[in-house]
């Protein structure tokens, strides 16, 4: 005899007659779901520089029918840089697609992306900074003179082939401007720095995201959610699903103060913003070596977390807060770190500010 597997219903168990799930109207939760990002500048809320200046790229490329600048656009991941490259492309009208620098692993793959785009595409590669040397020098050719050369054969008999390709435009994106090569950078025509969201901005985007949701979402609960949101655009959405989950299933339903204030304590994100990592980068920091300088190498192998993972994820916001400082004898940490986690100061030994 088949077992059915069905879930009871909480209808059915509350006594009232079962709720048959709908297939379409699931698709449309998730249709939602997915559909926060923004399709264009004018729903792109914050970056307002940035955005306009873009804006005027796009207008200037359409009048002359030709491709957008290359442009590379840097920051802290969550802060916007895959959606300004699909508003790119959608506000030029024309395709976008999408790559990563580490799964691009020789040039017959770049050549292989390359050659399918069309007239206009944008291409974007993320995290740019990891492409290998051989794949960044075939790309020069191909973001400079729109070609890329292909060797046939093997020694004597080795023959370049130049194989043109579409005009396009290169938008790349990376977190660590710094291990970016100097040849790579001079070929983009604009270089945006992205920075973290007022929180002012971050309750406006919260706002549009729980509207999207159908979410009741107070401004009370809007603010908090973008208080503790690290001033990044995914953060903050991340939390307006968690806070949606506390108040449906110990609420109303609706996002007010309160429930926000209780959802986010209950992931152990402080009042500004600080998660468990965080404070125990801090507190590692001040309790085991007296608040610093110490190198990153001996916090990283304290935490059991890499190097690079606490200096592109943890300390960025830190030291946004003024919480953390690099110094050349390594990191240190404030008089507002020692302040913030109720820590007392050192006697006898001169905090930064």
């Amino acid at each position: 005899m088949p077992v059915d597997a069905t879930p009871p219903d909480p209808e059915a168990q509350r006594g009232g007659a079962p709720r048959e799930l709908d297939p379409l109207e699931h698709q449309g939760e998730r249709a939602r779901e997915v559909s926060l990002r923004p399709g264009c500048f004018d729903d792109f809320i914050g970056q307002e520089r940035i955005k306009d200046n873009l804006r005027i790229a796009v207008q200037a490329a359409k009048l002359r029918g030709d491709p957008l600048p290359h442009v590379l656009l840097c920051g802290p991941p969550g802060l916007g840089k895959t959606t300004l490259s699909m508003i790119l492309a959608a506000e030029r009208g024309v395709s976008l697609h999408l790559a990563s620098g580490p799964a691009i692993e020789h040039k017959g793959q770049l050549a292989a992306l390359l050659t399918r785009l069309e007239p206009c595409d944008v291409l974007f590669i993320d995290e740019i900074h990891r492409l290998t040397a051989v794949v960044e020098e075939n790309l020069y050719t191909a973001v400079e003179d729109f070609r890329i050369d292909i060797v046939n054969g093997e020694g004597a008999y080795a023959q370049t082939l130049q194989l043109p390709l579409h005009p396009f435009t290169l938008v790349g994106a990376t977190t660590r401007t710094a291990l970016l090569t100097n040849p790579m950078r001079s070929r983009f025509g604009y270089d945006a720095r992205l920075d973290y969201y007022p929180p002012e901005h971050l309750a406006q985007i919260v706002t549009r995201s729980a509207a999207r949701l159908g979410v009741a979402i107070s401004p009370e609960g809007a603010e908090e959610l973008a208080r503790r949101a690290r001033g990044t655009p995914r953060i903050v959405n991340r939390l307006l699903h968690r806070a949606r989950d506390f108040a449906t299933v110990l609420g109303d339903g609706r996002v007010d103060g309160a429930s926000a204030r209780e959802a986010l304590d209950r992931l152990d994100i402080d009042a500004i913003g600080l998660d468990e990592m965080d404070r125990r980068y801090l507190t590692t920091l001040i309790d085991f070596y007296g608040g610093g300088p110490v190198g990153i190498e001996t916090l990283a192998a304290a935490l059991s977390e890499p190097r690079d993972t606490l200096e592109d994820v943890y300390e960025p916001y830190l030291l946004q807060q003024g919480l953390l400082a690099r110094t050349a004898r390594g990191r240190v940490a404030t008089e507002r770190a020692f302040d913030h986690l109720g820590r007392p100061q050192p006697r006898g030994q001169a905090r930064l500010l």
